[in-house]
């Protein structure tokens, strides 16, 4: 009886130690393929935003933003906290009479580029303002090993708004992003130090939280069930905070949006399958800022509200734009 109690034992013990070998094998192969951009398979090696799906009612407008973006490009560069060169690109304003001290920082989401934000760009541009679409750090020209998730890019975020204040300290600055962008957006207007010459931010399909994200893409892409996603995605987080310095809990955007006091604009697409629509409301009752408001495109997947409705889209943009920086004054 004894004999067959320690087999069990020892059965049950080996069992474990293989799970959580197991367990640590795919979350460091998740980590590297997600998160590091010096390894030779990872996402980040391979330029391009999650194809998007869906009706393209702009795609003319892209086009001619596309060509505005590579015909207008200014390189800038800042240096991050940690030293590494961030880079961008700076565009003057495209209207005539063009209010002064107006700039609009546009992120691009995760395994993008700055050319992704060029209709956003080329918009607000046209509306007045001076436009930055920086390269966020790991991505495209922009240094640094580990991809932010929008945590790191929160200071990194912080210092370009210094740039543009350092230069122009009257500057008035709208934040804009989508996707890990717009979750950049969302931790930054968080941060004690905050210049007030931060006015807004408009989050398009954020997400709540880092850790949330990657239980729901484990959950929808590969299809395991959320017993066996959780412990994955703590174990990644666990890799991510000794090799990059942050933790997936931390990178919450709920959490900073408790700090919130810019007017906010938040907008996701209701058919969204991989930042679950859920978010919108997640992160909207999150916000602490008294001035907020939100829009729901029902039939847009991921990244594509400007795509599905634009009239919408932009209409409301528009006007919080205007309602916050009184651009018909």
């Amino acid at each position: 009886m004894e004999r067959n109690t320690s087999k069990v034992v020892l059965g049950g013990g080996i069992a474990a130690s293989l799970c959580v070998a197991l367990t640590y094998g795919v979350a460091k192969l998740l980590f590297s393929g997600a998160l590091d951009a010096q390894w030779k398979h990872s996402k980040l090696r391979s330029p391009g935003e999650r194809p998007e799906s869906g009706p393209r009612l702009d795609a003319e407008e892209e086009a001619a933003a596309a060509d505005w973006f590579d015909q207008s490009k200014q390189p800038v560069v800042v240096s991050a906290e940690d030293d590494i060169q961030l880079h961008g690109w700076l565009f003057d304003p495209d209207c005539v009479d063009a209010k002064p001290h107006l700039y609009a920082i546009c992120c691009h989401g995760y395994a993008g580029e700055p050319a992704d934000m060029a209709k956003y760009a080329h918009r607000f541009a046209r509306m007045g303002f001076t436009v930055l679409t920086p390269s966020m750090r790991a991505h495209g020209l922009s240094e640094g090993r580990y991809a932010g998730m929008g945590w790191l890019d929160r200071r990194d975020l912080m210092r370009w708004i210094s740039l543009i204040v350092d230069s122009d300290p009257q500057a008035r600055i709208l934040l804009q992003g989508r996707s890990m962008g717009a979750a950049a957006v969302m931790m930054t207007v968080g941060e004690p130090d905050l210049p007030r010459n931060v006015k807004a931010a408009v989050e398009d399909c954020g997400y709540a939280s880092v850790d949330r994200q990657f239980v729901d893409v484990l959950r929808s892409s590969f299809h395991l069930p959320r017993i066996l996603a959780v412990p994955i995605v703590n174990t990644m987080s666990l890799i991510c905070e000794r090799h990059a310095g942050y933790g997936f809990a931390q990178a919450s955007c709920l959490e900073q949006l408790h700090h919130a006091t810019v007017p906010m604009l938040f907008i996701h697409g209701g058919d969204d399958d991989f930042v679950p629509p859920r978010a919108l409301d997640e992160n909207f009752d999150a916000c602490a800022s008294i001035d907020r408001q939100k829009l729901l495109i029902p039939s847009a997947g991921h990244s594509m509200c400007a795509s599905t409705a634009p009239i919408v889209y932009w209409k409301t943009i528009g006007n919080f734009v205007n309602r916050i920086f009184h651009l018909n004054d």
